[in-house]
């Protein structure tokens, strides 16, 4: 009986967002939470889960297999495939989180990206940035989280580390593989 509920939840959800626009692939595969708010011009491919307190924003695509929850994404964003958005992140205009990549309670500023095989934690990423593949933010030591904050304008190479609390400054550029543990 339960399960039979929350079927025709999801069911009514769907066919909420498909009224108001929203473009779903296989909006069977697709699965929202009740205070999920989506804008206009939103694409959303198969198998997207939407977890509480998600935010999108106009012009935005969801690539398949992406979870998203408490995370607010502005225009003109693309998400995924197969990311992991976790709370408190928030991605600001014309950003784009590619596929395997994780981000949890940090902010990519306008028009950055992380294109693939990325983790980003307690971090702010500044605007026109570049993420490479396989770069991790380092901020967790065993008893504390600490913050990454990256400027505007930088490019940091593939397969990076940068271990926390570290700053990188407007316009560097890091090589890849390099791990930076200081400012």
């Amino acid at each position: 009986m339960k399960e039979l509920n929350l079927q025709k939840i999801q069911n009514k959800l769907r066919k909420k967002f498909l009224a108001s626009g929203v473009k779903m692939l296989g909006p069977e595969t697709i699965f929202f939470s009740n205070d999920t708010k989506i804008g206009k011009n939103v694409t959303i491919e198969p198998y997207v889960v939407f977890g509480s307190k998600v935010k999108i924003k106009n012009n935005v695509k969801i690539l398949a297999f992406s979870h998203l929850e408490g995370v607010s994404v502005d225009n003109n964003v693309s998400i995924g495939p197969y990311a992991r958005l976790r709370p408190g992140t928030v991605l600001e205009e014309g950003s784009k989180v590619g596929n395997f990549v994780e981000i949890k309670k940090s902010r990519l500023k306008k028009n950055s990206k992380a294109n693939h095989l990325t983790y980003i934690g307690d971090a702010t990423i500044g605007k026109e940035s570049n993420i490479g593949a396989g770069t991790i933010t380092c901020n967790y030591d065993g008893v504390k989280k600490s913050k990454t904050k990256i400027k505007d304008k930088v490019f940091v190479g593939s397969n990076s580390s940068l271990v926390a609390p570290i700053t990188i400054e407007e316009e560097s550029i890091i090589g890849a593989g390099s791990v930076i543990t200081k400012s």
